[in-house]
């Protein structure tokens, strides 16, 4: 099929399908600036054929809007007003009172400084009752000195280390028919 060639001369660019009545209305603007400025700053001579003229500052809206004019007459009067203020500094004055009360002088003083750090304070080492050995003694602790009251622990085989590692409780049971002496119950 032989294409058919538009009797008006064609833009050289192709155009949105509908869009050709205005790419033929713009045609004869497009001569003097290349693709890249008509695209960066649109059609000129499209609004307006004077390209000097400068946009107007006030809308349509803002020419036929009128300001509602108030009353001409007082609606309150003179002492009410005065009275009105009166009371609102009142309470500015209340409230600007509330905000602006002076803090009272902190003594910024930390424990170590209050307890530790007096004149006069000796600090005295006790002397020790009984050797310990941090190594092997057992650590003195709330569990420890309460362990009988825990509920849900296998039997303790010694007080002294009553925390240590017990494997009866997973020891089969035919396994210990065969011991002579049996655990004791907590």
């Amino acid at each position: 099929m032989a294409e058919q060639q538009n009797p008006v001369e064609r833009t050289g660019r192709g155009c949105m399908l509908h869009n050709w009545v205005e790419e033929r209305a713009v045609a004869p603007l497009d001569t003097q600036r290349t693709r890249l400025q008509i695209l960066k700053q649109g059609h000129g001579g499209i609004l307006t054929m004077d390209l000097e003229s400068k946009m107007e500052t006030v809308t349509t809206l803002k020419a036929s809007y009128v300001p509602p004019k108030g009353p001409v007459v007082r609606l309150r009067g003179i002492r009410g007003e005065l009275l009105e203020k009166h009371i609102a500094e009142m309470m500015r004055d209340e409230v600007q009172a509330e905000l602006n009360t002076q803090s009272p002088e902190m003594d910024y003083c930390s424990t170590t400084q209050k307890d530790f750090c007096v004149e006069g304070f000796v600090p005295l080492t006790p002397e020790t009752t009984q050797v310990h050995d941090y190594k092997t003694d057992e650590a003195i602790t709330f569990w420890s000195e309460n362990y009988q009251r825990i509920q849900g622990v296998t039997a303790v085989q010694n007080p002294k280390a009553p925390f240590r590692k017990w494997a009866l409780f997973s020891t089969p049971i035919s396994e210990r028919l065969d011991e002579i002496e049996l655990p004791p119950d907590n």
